[in-house]
């Protein structure tokens, strides 16, 4: 049987060299040609980009799955779906998973059930045993088994020394650690941003400090032993100027931030309604303008979705009892095009989303992996077809997530993916998932 042919016409490529109109011809799970006006090969399937911005699939450096031990909320099956959807072709599982994704047989496990995905899944073990904090997992197993970044997250390791030697670990392993920066100290209690909002609320606060400590004292340990490292969902404006003046000083750091951190302050709360809480919490509006500000600029250099889904039961919970976390794989794009809307070209968006995180994963061609493009001959075919005009309503009702906790329910985006190419086969297309 030949190999299978797909045609994605009529759009306006997207990667590191640029834009520039082109069609771009798949043959089984490659790129074979670019073009203005590329002949349809008999047999083909075409798929119409028309008006659309044809890029590298997304990474989403992000997402919990929930599998193993979570499956009521979500499964590997479910979240790859929502990531298709949302136009990744790659996401990093997080270890809190019950059991833990600290020892090489559950990592094995999950990289099992990703094999039949609609997206590849990748797999970030914990730092330390159990996520406890106390003793470091068996990194070098983990990383002989293919795992390239290493994080508690949900939890920040909060015993320097420890951290000290996962850093000395990680750097003569080759792989990265990522940070969930939180001092237990200065957070604990609090259920929301601890500012205006939650004294006239009178919801207990995390002041931003309990984030940007951390984030200041893991610098500190990226220059003591010259490893890189990665922060996650960073959300205040100090945490921003510690990076911006860590780059400048030259230190191998990187760090994303959410759709929600850019677009939802600590005012939502004032509805109550849990869907709004988050770790770290919503921050204000300063906050979220230093956000913005940092990505544009480059200062942060992903967007991730920090995908975290719960029940409907356990959100529906009073504020201060339910859990922190919401979804966001299927409007990520969508919501930082909307909100945005003109402070990112097109170029920087899809670096934010795509090839940028692909390195810091290690995913990227140049380190053996198949995500993040540029969009060549002879380059794998994961592709995000993107519409930037196209208005819809987000309806949490109608998500692939097995989860329906979207604080972006009912809310009008401009800008959808319409289809989505996964080793060249078209997993989602007009916007409908194929598998």
């Amino acid at each position: 049987m030949p190999d299978r042919r797909v045609l994605v016409r009529g759009g306006t490529v997207v990667d590191q060299h640029g834009e520039r109109r082109a069609d771009v011809l798949v043959e089984g799970a490659t790129i074979v040609a670019l073009g203005e006006a590329l002949a349809v090969p008999q047999g083909a399937t075409v798929l119409d980009a028309g008006g659309c911005l044809v890029a590298p699939g997304l990474v989403d450096l992000h997402t919990h799955l929930r599998q193993p031990g979570g499956e009521v909320a979500e499964t590997v099956e479910t979240g790859t779906r929502a990531a298709a959807l949302g136009g990744y072709t790659a996401v990093i599982a997080m270890p809190n998973t019950d059991p833990p994704l600290d020892n090489r047989s559950v990592v094995r496990h999950v990289l099992a059930l990703g094999r039949s995905a609609p997206a590849e899944v990748a797999v970030a073990a914990a730092i330390t045993l159990g996520r406890r904090g106390e003793q470091l997992s068996p990194m070098g197993e983990l990383a002989q088994a293919g795992v390239t970044l290493f994080t508690d997250d949900g939890a920040g390791v909060q015993d320097a020394g420890v951290m000290r030697r996962a850093l000395e670990y990680a750097g003569d392993l080759g792989v990265v650690l990522a940070e969930h920066c939180e001092d237990a100290s200065l957070a604990r209690g609090g259920h929301m941003h601890e500012g205006a909002w939650s004294s006239r609320l009178g919801i207990p606060g995390q002041p931003a400090l309990a984030e940007e400590a951390m984030v200041a004292r893991d610098i500190g340990l990226v220059r003591l032993t010259g490893t890189a490292m990665h922060f996650l969902h960073l959300s205040s404006a100090g945490s921003v100027e510690l990076v911006r003046q860590a780059k400048a000083a030259g230190l191998p750091v990187t760090a994303e931030v959410t759709p929600h951190h850019l677009v939802l302050s600590d005012a939502e709360v004032a509805s109550f309604d849990p869907v709004f809480k988050v770790s770290p919490p919503l921050r204000s509006g300063a906050d979220l303008a230093a956000l913005r500000g940092a990505l544009v600029d480059g200062t942060l250099d992903a967007v991730a979705t920090d995908h975290a889904p719960h029940t409907a039961e356990s959100k529906e919970h009073p504020f201060d009892q339910a859990p922190a976390g919401m979804i966001g794989l299927e409007t990520a794009l969508g919501v930082v095009a909307t909100y945005l809307d003109g402070s990112l070209a097109p170029v920087a968006l899809f670096a934010a989303f795509s090839w940028q995180p692909a390195r810091i994963a290690r995913l990227d061609q140049a380190s053996g992996g198949r995500q993040g493009g540029p969009l060549e001959e002879g380059r794998p075919a994961n592709l995000v077809v993107f519409d930037p005009r196209e208005t819809w309503t987000v309806d949490a009702t109608q998500m692939a997530s097995r989860s329906r906790n979207t604080p972006f329910g009912g809310r009008r985006l401009i800008g959808r993916v319409r289809h989505t190419l996964y080793e060249g086969e078209p997993v989602v297309v007009d916007h409908a998932a194929q598998r």
